[in-house]
């Protein structure tokens, strides 16, 4: 793991990742009005249960594709410090997680990893929006409520 602009990088990828397609489809050819719902609504209750600002990239993420991530995520929002970025990038067959510096003091790179463990497992069985979903669902849980929302 390293550390780039206050941000905590989990890669997944290795030195033999699938060379990547040239071209990707758009989303709305890739994804059903019903799964793109279901995405969504994983996202808001993620954010909404943790205070954090959960987002999705699904696409092509050049080399390296760490680095890409990076940049996605400070250009995701206002407050990158508290945003979690899942980065799918099936045609590479990666997926990278990157946390804001306060999104890092609640997701430790081992819930992160397991995430992403999970979400693999199902992209294997062909279940992307399902793992995505169950990769989010992880996340929320370890993450907790914020400080104010807590019991």
């Amino acid at each position: 793991m390293t550390r780039a602009l206050d941000v905590e990088s989990h890669d997944t990828a290795s030195e033999g990742t699938a060379p990547s397609r040239t071209e990707e489809p758009r989303l709305d050819e890739v994804f059903s009005f019903k799964e793109l719902a279901r995405l969504d609504e994983a996202l808001t209750m993620s954010s909404r249960e943790t205070g954090l600002r959960f987002t999705l990239y699904v696409g092509e993420l050049g080399t390296p594709t760490r680095r890409h991530a990076e940049e996605l995520h400070a250009r995701s929002g206002a407050t990158p410090s508290d945003a979690v970025l899942i980065a799918v990038s099936p045609g590479q067959r990666v997926v990278e997680v990157v946390t804001g510096a306060g999104a890092a003091r609640r997701l430790p790179d081992r819930a992160c990893a397991l995430a992403v463990l999970s979400m693999t497992s199902s992209f294997g069985a062909g279940d992307l929006v399902g793992g995505i979903v169950n990769g989010l669902r992880q996340l929320s849980d370890q993450a907790g409520h914020p400080a104010g929302l807590r019991p």
